[in-house]
């Protein structure tokens, strides 16, 4: 299957935003009165999907849209101090090389993602929806398809946790886990995406693999003459 329209997650797919995010977590838990973390706390989190996430930290679900404002707003005031991985860029380039339109969705502000992203990789990018919540991701992805008419058998949504690959599977498209972002490999490869890619540089060869040149019918140039049988 050749897939030409590929929806990615930023934060923790695009952006290395780990050690932002810890940060944010073990700073958010007097604002917000959620349980106290540590980096290891923070770490053991990494084992977890979000809803396990939400009942380790003693969160109740009301509080979560506002702890995804302030985390936003955050994000904004220090989006210069997150850098994206080594390979994003080179991996969006490849990806439109070869045809693909791509897409993002994702819980973060657009104005954090176009900034950390630069002006050049946002020309690469056809769609954006953000400021999605926690469990909205399978609607936008919806939104996207629709907005691009694109088909659902010809999409895959590209992320780094649990719930990135329960979003894709609700929206009927295909789901890509990438174990450089937040989510251990252990826990993606738990819930059988349809690729897992620990490397970016595999990306694309897997999604849109090249069709090898056909051959010159025999006599035209660029043909290859067949040997004269050999000499007894």
């Amino acid at each position: 299957m050749i897939y030409r329209f590929i929806i990615l997650d930023f934060d923790g797919t695009l952006a290395d935003s780990a050690a932002w995010t810890t940060r944010a977590l073990i700073e958010g838990a007097e604002r917000h009165g959620y349980r106290r973390l540590d980096e290891a706390g923070v770490e053991a989190l990494r084992g977890l999907d979000n809803r396990a996430i939400i009942r380790s930290l003693g969160l109740p679900f009301w509080k979560l849209p506002g702890i995804a404002r302030d985390m936003r707003r955050r994000m904004a005031a220090e989006a210069g101090s997150i850098p994206l991985f080594p390979g994003s860029a080179g991996m969006l380039e490849a990806l439109a090389d070869r045809g693909a339109t791509l897409s993002i969705v994702t819980s973060n502000a657009e104005e954090n993602v176009r900034r950390i992203l630069g002006p050049a990789l946002c020309r690469r990018i056809a769609l954006m929806e953000c400021g999605a919540s926690l469990f909205d991701k399978a609607r936008r992805l919806r939104r996207v398809l629709r907005r691009a008419g694109a088909p659902a058998e010809a999409a895959i949504a590209l992320g780094d946790e649990v719930r990135d690959i329960e979003a894709a599977r609700e929206a009927g498209i295909a789901a890509g886990a990438v174990a450089w972002g937040y989510a251990t490999r252990d826990l993606l490869a738990s819930r059988r995406p349809d690729f897992l890619f620990d490397r970016m540089e595999e990306v694309a060869g897997a999604l849109l693999p090249l069709s090898p040149a056909p051959k010159p019918p025999p006599g035209s140039p660029g043909a290859t003459a067949a040997a004269p049988p050999a000499r007894e």
